[in-house]
């Protein structure tokens, strides 16, 4: 048998698993350090999704409605009073 293969494959899991095990040790790091200003910067996102939201659930009300005075068409949706 041959060992160059059973000394390169061993030195290459040896070097990745080193690797992949201080990335994940950083990233954790990374991730504990900066939790305040993630918090902070997903709440104004997500205000800001929120107000594109409703602004343009409000255009397409204003289109609704302007379109159906244009073509005629009945908005009372039959409360006649």
């Amino acid at each position: 048998m041959e060992w160059i293969p059973i000394v390169l494959v061993t030195f290459k899991v040896l070097v990745l698993g080193t690797g992949m095990f201080f990335a994940v040790k950083w990233h954790y790091d990374q991730g504990k350090k900066g939790k305040e200003k993630e918090k902070r910067g997903v709440l104004r996102a997500g205000g800001k999704v929120a107000a594109v939201f409703v602004l343009s659930l409000l255009g397409l009300g204003v289109v609704t409605f302007v379109l159906m005075r244009t073509l005629g068409l009945d908005w009372m949706l039959g409360l006649d009073y």
